[in-house]
């Protein structure tokens, strides 16, 4: 399995990565310019994913506006949570602010709706 990791963090990688794929398939249109109408569909392509990318940011910042800011116990920085379960951003500790949940171990389907305690 792999390491759990902040869901801010998820998500603005995400979003990074959406430009970098927009930029290599407006760059392989390039390759198409023999072919106007290929050329431009891969352009476009290109330029929906650096604005869907765009977008994703946007709605990460407006939700990392609405998370709670806590202070990690182990390496006490401040972090963001989302979730009644996260990691911290920095040392990876895991959060809560549920008390059901203190002193159990981590797992991230405490944060779907659907989960029993």
């Amino acid at each position: 399995m792999k390491p759990y990791k902040n869901k801010i963090n998820r998500i603005r990688t995400f979003a990074l990565a959406l430009i970098f794929i927009g930029i290599v398939i407006m760059y392989v249109g390039i390759y198409f310019r023999n072919h106007p109408a290929v050329m431009l569909t891969f352009m476009l392509f290109g330029v929906v994913a650096i604005i869907g990318s765009s977008g994703v940011y946007a709605w990460i910042g407006l939700l990392s506006m609405k998370t709670i800011p806590v202070q990690c116990p182990n390496c006490g920085r401040h972090t963001k949570m989302l979730g009644r379960v996260d990691m911290c951003m920095h040392c990876r500790e895991p959060l809560t602010m549920d008390p059901s949940l203190e002193g159990k171990e981590f797992d991230e389907e405490y944060n779907k709706k659907n989960s029993q305690v």
